[in-house]
């Protein structure tokens, strides 16, 4: 019988935001989402109020998270486009006065480069832009001038037409491919590569199938050499797996998390941070340590 235990090395790496470097692997990072939309799936119009929105931000931070993620447009499966002054006049207030009150890290979801721009004056130090970069390309500029911290995701198509029958000869080698391709698009506009983080887009374009096997196979894209942020909180392959509507997902989001820690994701984008801190909490301390395993050979 073995007795030797050993620590779990993690995927170390960092990320540039701004003036700040944000230093991945050692556990998960919890960012917190902050529709200020009518329309997202889950809590559309819950946080339209400017001064609910702050409150509610402000409690998550409280509750543990690292990041807030500010939004203006929903990107839900069908979702239409916001038009730019509107996005900007929902989003921009938010950040300004989180920023005054608060130096928690800050992204804004938008693919609008001016929407990126003016939230970064406002004190945002990370763009998630859901398009990677493709739906508006000064972006680049924005990300490249700034420093800020850049999130790059797949999707196929747009929000309003991305479940219209998504296909994929293999899912992961064809999302890989695609953000390793923007990767180096980035880089060729001058983006520093640390300032990039990828998101698979789990629901974005994908079958409940296609979501699972992305999940299961995080180790794969984790080859392309920057850290994975994993949005699934709350989703559509949660209701299709446990049968719960969007009220009843937080078990399964909870598991879906946990699972995709343990596969090595560096950030979770999350509605409930208090739960998924917790859930994060237990898979750290579990990866921590290898546990005594047999020796089946020196049996007899």
């Amino acid at each position: 019988m073995s007795t030797t235990t050993k620590k779990r090395k993690p995927d170390l790496c960092e990320w540039l935001c701004r003036e700040r470097v944000i230093p991945l692997g050692h556990r998960a990072w919890i960012m917190g989402i902050l529709n200020v939309t009518p329309d997202s799936f889950s809590d559309g119009g819950t946080w339209l109020d400017p001064d609910q929105a702050v409150a509610h931000a402000l409690e998550m931070v409280a509750e543990g998270a690292d990041i807030l993620d500010v939004g203006g447009e929903s990107s839900r499966p069908g979702a239409d486009p916001v038009e730019l002054a509107t996005e900007i006049e929902r989003v921009i207030p938010v950040i300004r006065t989180l920023r005054a009150q608060s130096d928690v890290f800050i992204s804004v979801d938008t693919c609008k480069a001016e929407v990126a721009r003016r939230a970064i004056d406002a004190g945002a130090d990370i763009i998630n832009d859901i398009s990677a970069c493709t739906m508006d390309p000064a972006m680049l500029d924005v990300a490249r001038d700034t420093k800020a911290g850049l999130v790059l995701m797949h999707m196929a198509g747009t929000p309003r037409t991305m479940q219209q029958a998504p296909s994929y000869d293999n899912v992961i080698t064809e999302v890989a491919s695609y953000l390793q391709a923007r990767m180096d698009v980035c880089r060729e506009n001058g983006v520093d590569e640390r300032q990039i983080v990828l998101d698979p887009g789990i629901g974005f374009g994908k079958t409940p199938e296609h979501n699972v096997q992305l999940l299961a196979g995080i180790p794969g894209l984790l080859r392309l050499g920057r850290p994975l942020l994993i949005g699934i909180s709350r989703k559509s392959i949660i209701g299709r797996i446990t049968g719960r509507p969007v009220s009843e997902r937080l078990a399964g989001s909870l598991a879906a998390a946990a699972a995709a820690i343990e596969r090595g994701a560096h950030i979770l984008r999350v509605h409930d941070v208090k739960e998924t801190c917790d859930a994060a909490k237990v898979v750290a301390t579990i990866r921590s340590v290898h546990t005594p395993g047999c020796d089946l050979t020196a049996r007899k």
